[in-house]
């Protein structure tokens, strides 16, 4: 029987697109480096085998050339993201799966608009707003205060009382640290911590759940005003970094302004008190993320 033949590039590309060293995959596959080298062709089980493994649709090794991958919506992370331009197919599935997602959410939508229509805040604002006021309508929108944003006693019933209160706007919010179900394929929250598909019907969001919940809960925010701003796009969604794109840098401060409005953070501050101690409070108040540079 001919072995398939899989050009060695191929198999180059497949393992370092999954983010595999060599090494890494060399005790499953001993010939691999052999493969990618061109001294000996796989078999048509190997082949397969290998596909598995990277996560890699069988078809694309047999290509003449390594495909160009592209994201189907707008990559709006920092360009100081050392994962920017490389699209790991844990990052790609997760688009895709979600825009699976939302087609079928728009149908059911398609059903019923006659009745309550499109949502109107898809895009009722741009990126030269003023990020007090649009994080004031979004509060009013969701319905929250100072007083709900106290209640829930953890981080994580402070990320769920919210994501209840987005959905109840129509907004779809998809949440995962994995990739289908596989517990082998973590998201890394360096790569991505969330995405935006905007829809005036079927608007969703997606929250990378590997990080932490007070991460999370500034990322849901951050992706709930690119909603209003009516954009798609990938993104960092870090409080701890400023971004280098306008749309991004506002999606933040309207995010920091919704969780920890200002006025009402200088209203918390407690005059003479140690500032660790005072960070830590607030922190715990606001259910938002400790800033890494606090003081020690």
């Amino acid at each position: 029987m001919t072995r398939p033949q899989v050009k060695p590039e191929l198999f180059r590309w497949a393992r370092q697109r999954a983010g595999f060293e060599l090494a890494q995959l060399s005790r499953r596959f001993p010939s691999l480096g052999r493969w990618e080298s061109g001294q000996r062709r796989a078999s048509q089980k190997s082949v397969e085998r290998f596909a598995r493994a990277v996560h890699v649709p069988v078809e694309y090794l047999y290509l003449a050339e390594p495909p160009v991958e592209r994201l189907p919506i707008p990559d709006r992370r920092a360009a100081s993201n050392e994962l920017l331009g490389r699209l790991s197919p844990d990052l790609l599935e997760s688009v895709d799966v979600c825009l699976a997602r939302q087609a079928w959410y728009r149908g059911h939508r398609e059903l019923v608009a006659a009745a309550d229509g499109p949502r109107e805040m898809v895009g009722s604002v741009n990126a030269r707003s003023e990020v007090v006021e649009a994080a004031a309508a979004i509060r009013q929108a969701l319905g929250v205060s100072l007083e709900t944003q106290r209640k829930p006693p953890t981080w994580v019933d402070g990320l769920r009382k919210l994501t209840e209160r987005i959905e109840a706007l129509g907004v779809l919010v998809m949440s995962s640290s994995v990739v289908l179900n596989n517990n082998r394929r973590r998201l890394r929250p360096e790569e991505f911590r969330g995405f935006t598909l905007s829809d005036r019907l079927a608007p969703l969001l997606f929250v990378n759940a590997a990080a932490t919940k007070a991460e999370q809960m500034f990322t849901l925010a951050h992706q709930l005003a690119h909603v209003w701003l009516g954009q798609s796009g990938v993104c960092d969604a870090q409080v701890t970094a400023v971004p280098d794109k306008e749309a991004e840098r506002w999606c933040d401060r309207v995010a920091l302004e919704l969780l920890v409005p200002l006025e009402a953070f200088r209203a918390q501050q407690r005059a003479g008190a140690e500032q660790r101690d005072e960070v830590i409070r607030l922190v715990r108040r606001f259910k938002v993320v400790r800033p890494r540079c606090s003081p020690s």
